[in-house]
């Protein structure tokens, strides 16, 4: 990489030093850059786990201006210690797609900046589980992709017929998807797939297909997560949600994959996710049934972890609150007030005004949405708020307000999440103010 190319990229600007680490014994602090390790300029922090896990490291790093280079031996299993402001510093990758479905085109105007960003970044697959196409890689991608194995990836797939997937991306040069999975597993790299199921575009046939596609890759393909479609009340083109027919059309479908990939191979391979179960007022699962996969920030087998992990604890938990009421979506409402049955604790379903009332996960919640409901209903104990509600990376709703915001508004004590911290920081009324911040 030449000198001007160095001089374009966002250096990783620090944002926290770890004590006892070699950031602290260099006496790095936050404010400061890193410019490069060993000599290797820094696009992220890949490639400050990849190159700082030398036993000696020549670090490059801009403090208040000036470029200073420091050369230390790395204890054994000493870290780095650092972190960053953000996890990359050369820019986000952008979508170069234009999925009808796009949640990020379904957004209203007036949020924060960062909820318009279509991010399609194949290191924030690795580092953080988001799904992406692999429509954008370069060569020099699928390079570093070996080089430092960045394993495991999420890919979006969608349909593997090729013409039918690019009219599903919108977006005609959208590489043969089944060829780069194919490499992937060239590669030992393991790879999570997610299919968005759209009524009378990629289910049916087509979804025999993808599935069985992606099964003939496996292991390296380890899932694939079927999910219904998801449309704001702001949605543009010509997409529809499933009716009660289809979304059973769909269970019944995949089920019978399901069985038989699970005498083929052994394992599940093909995921609903909870919603189709839920909609359908069918039971969810077995625990076993997910083949001690984590697939439940795509909505898999959440609620079987939920009833499996937590249910118990939460309702010890609850039981020390004052008349707790204890906020969700519409889609999760009944398995929590059955999991809190025979407790005096109130069960709200707060429909969604905010992206219309189609929406009815609990992380997709407005803190005005909350406010409202909460006000047009009598109660004056514990208001228990979902986490997911707060979820991003600032650490407010998507309406950008605070728990103590929420608390303010109702005149009420408020905890983020029934958790033990949360619950024993209330009973020690430790302020609801201070107690919200640190839950967020």
């Amino acid at each position: 990489m030449t000198v001007e190319a160095q001089e374009d990229m966002s250096f990783g600007r620090i944002s926290a030093v770890a004590r006892d680490s070699v950031a602290d014994r260099l006496e790095l602090r936050p404010g400061d850059e890193l410019l490069s390790i060993n000599g290797h300029p820094l696009r992220d922090v890949i490639d400050v786990r990849y190159y700082a896990s030398e036993p000696l490291l020549r670090l490059r790093v801009r403090q208040e201006g000036n470029v200073r280079l420091f050369e230390v031996e790395r204890r054994y299993d000493e870290p780095l210690g650092v972190e960053f402001v953000e996890p990359v510093f050369d820019r986000i990758r952008r979508c170069n797609n234009r999925c009808e479905f796009c949640f990020v085109s379904q957004m209203p105007r007036g949020l924060r900046p960062s909820l318009y960003v279509k991010d399609d970044d194949y290191r924030y697959s690795f580092l953080f589980g988001s799904y992406v196409t692999l429509s954008n890689l370069t060569e020099a991608d699928w390079k570093r992709i070996y080089e430092q194995h960045l394993s495991p990836l999420y890919v979006s797939v969608h349909a593997t017929e090729p013409d039918l997937r690019r009219q599903f991306l919108g977006n005609p040069d959208a590489p043969d998807v089944l060829k780069q999975l194919g490499r992937l597993a060239e590669m030992d790299v393991v790879v999570h797939t997610q299919i968005v199921v759209r009524p009378g575009v990629n289910d049916g046939s087509h979804l025999d297909r993808s599935i069985r596609d992606l099964a003939e890759l496996h292991p390296a393909i380890r899932s694939v997560s079927i999910v219904p479609v998801g449309l704001t009340q702001y949605h543009r083109f010509d997409c529809r949600l499933h009716t009660e027919t289809e979304m059973r059309a769909v269970l019944d479908r995949v089920s019978v994959w399901q069985s038989r990939l699970h005498e083929k191979l052994g394992v599940t391979f093909a995921y609903l996710s909870d919603e189709w179960y839920l909609r359908l007022g069918e039971d969810v699962p077995p625990i076993e049934h997910y083949d001690d996969l984590d697939l439940t920030e795509n909505g898999v087998g959440l609620v079987r972890r939920f009833l499996e992990t937590q249910q118990q604890p939460l309702r010890s938990r609850i039981s020390d609150l004052e008349s707790p009421t204890l906020v969700t979506g519409a889609l999760f409402a009944p398995v929590l007030r059955s999991a809190v049955a025979g407790l005096p604790a109130q069960v709200v379903s707060v429909p969604n005004r905010f992206f219309g009332e189609s929406v009815t996960v609990a992380g997709l919640l407005t803190a005005q949405d909350v406010i409202e409901e909460l006000m047009s209903r009598d109660g004056d104990g514990v208001v228990v708020l979902p986490k997911a509600m707060f979820a991003g990376p600032e650490g407010q709703s998507l309406d950008e307000m605070w728990p103590a915001d929420v608390k303010q508004a109702l005149g009420r004590p408020v905890v983020v999440g029934a958790t033990s911290d949360a619950v024993r920081a209330y009973r020690g009324r430790t302020g609801p103010a201070d107690l919200t911040e640190s839950q967020a």
